[in-house]
């Protein structure tokens, strides 16, 4: 499947007193990848959520941690889609120090695709090329 890399500079208020990334930031940095990964595919969270009323609700997340980010690096993060059903989608993520390409971070996010109530809906077939799915043999 396509990804996506998107890069940035590890901020001074998302490190601790010795000047390394606090571990929750890099779930933000998914964050920033995920985002980053649909608009470059033609697809802004907000119209999705907006037009549709179809949000993205996480269901599981995880991250390894393989070394440490440390304020002002330039860091990479790679975005990809992992599996992807009209219920759920499930994106991978490698966060590296976009300098010397050192394996920083890998992680996973999974998502419900859930209406404003939060009830589980079907993703609109619209969004199926986005998401790589065929709307054929996937399994709901």
């Amino acid at each position: 499947m396509q990804s996506h890399q998107t890069r940035f500079r590890a901020r001074y208020a998302e490190t601790d007193q010795m000047g390394v990334v606090y571990y929750a930031n890099y779930l933000i940095w998914m964050e920033v990848g995920r985002v980053e990964f649909c608009r470059d595919a033609g697809m802004r969270y907000k119209d999705m959520e907006g037009n549709d009323h179809i949000l993205l609700a996480v269901a599981e997340a995880n991250c390894r941690y393989h070394a440490p980010a440390r304020y002002d690096e330039e860091v990479e993060v790679e975005t990809r889609i992992e599996k992807a059903t009209r219920r759920i989608v499930q994106f991978g993520y490698e966060i590296r120090n976009a300098a010397t390409g050192a394996k920083l971070a890998t992680g996973s996010t999974k998502h419900v695709f859930v209406d404003r109530g939060f009830r589980p809906v079907k993703l609109p077939e619209k969004y199926f090329d986005l998401f790589g799915i065929s709307g054929r043999g996937e399994s709901d």
